[in-house]
């Protein structure tokens, strides 16, 4: 069964000592190249000029796009995350990127009177909800917090080929590194515990709620998006079990 404030759980399990390695997981220059500027075409596609990047985690994709011209503010639930966002944009020359500590279920209270063009939900972070109820919550702030017009951007594992064939990964997309093994120790219906080791022999461990793909398709639809469009491994026709990644991408 999902654990009891799981809507709060990655909190914890966000680290200071995992968050300082998180980026050794992503590899950022490895990461852009495999995108390729799919994230900005599909802006770019749909006239999006600011961008709301919630669960934004260490900020690549607010750094990478506040630097490909869009007007980007970054938020997360965990404050380990923000600070080490704050710390890559400053790297990175962005020394006035905006970043706001932001839970889930109260995205319209954290953005009062704001409106974006797109809001985007990247790197499998909208499974740390566990059950319809959060995720229902969740959507229906951002689809609030969206200008008419705008468009919600949100990813996520490949939970059909989890959940039905086990856990395999092609490690062309998203996860990088190469100090880094990430796989699932534990998979249920319910409850995946991703487990990362390090190549120090650290470990550090998550645990999120798989959600199929037609299924966070028909919850966009009921929060009011009139249209969702589905690419796998960022093509935009694929075999259900063969992307690792699907991202979904809804217009309000």
């Amino acid at each position: 069964m999902p654990p009891e404030n799981n809507s709060e759980l990655f909190i914890s399990e966000y680290t200071t000592e995992f968050v300082d390695r998180w980026d050794e997981l992503i590899d950022w220059e490895k990461r852009c190249e495999s995108e390729g500027g799919f994230f900005e075409r599909i802006l770019n596609d749909n006239g999006a000029r600011t961008v709301l990047d919630i669960a934004c985690g260490t900020g690549y994709h607010t750094v990478t796009l506040s630097l490909n011209g869009f007007q980007v503010t970054g938020s997360d639930g965990s404050a380990n995350m923000v600070n080490k966002s704050q710390e890559n944009a400053a790297r990175m020359g962005l020394k006035d990127a905006r970043f706001v500590e932001a839970q889930w279920t109260s995205l319209s209270e954290a953005f009062l009177g704001e409106k974006f063009d797109a809001i985007v939900c990247l790197g499998n972070a909208f499974t740390h909800l566990f059950g319809d109820d959060e995720r229902r919550k969740a959507l229906e702030g951002i689809y609030g917090l969206l200008n008419d017009g705008g468009v919600a951007l949100i990813d996520h594992r490949n939970y059909d080929t989890m959940l039905d064939k086990g856990f395999s990964s092609k490690h062309m997309y998203y996860y990088l590194g190469e100090t880094v093994d990430a796989r699932p120790k534990i998979i249920t219906e319910d409850t995946v515990r991703l487990q990362y080791t390090y190549s120090d022999g650290s470990v550090h461990h998550l645990t999120v709620c798989p959600i199929r793909q037609d299924h966070l398709t028909q919850l966009l639809r009921e929060t009011g998006f009139r249209q969702v469009d589905r690419y796998g491994d960022f093509k935009p026709t694929y075999d259900l079990y063969d992307p690792d990644f699907i991202i979904q991408v809804a217009m309000k």
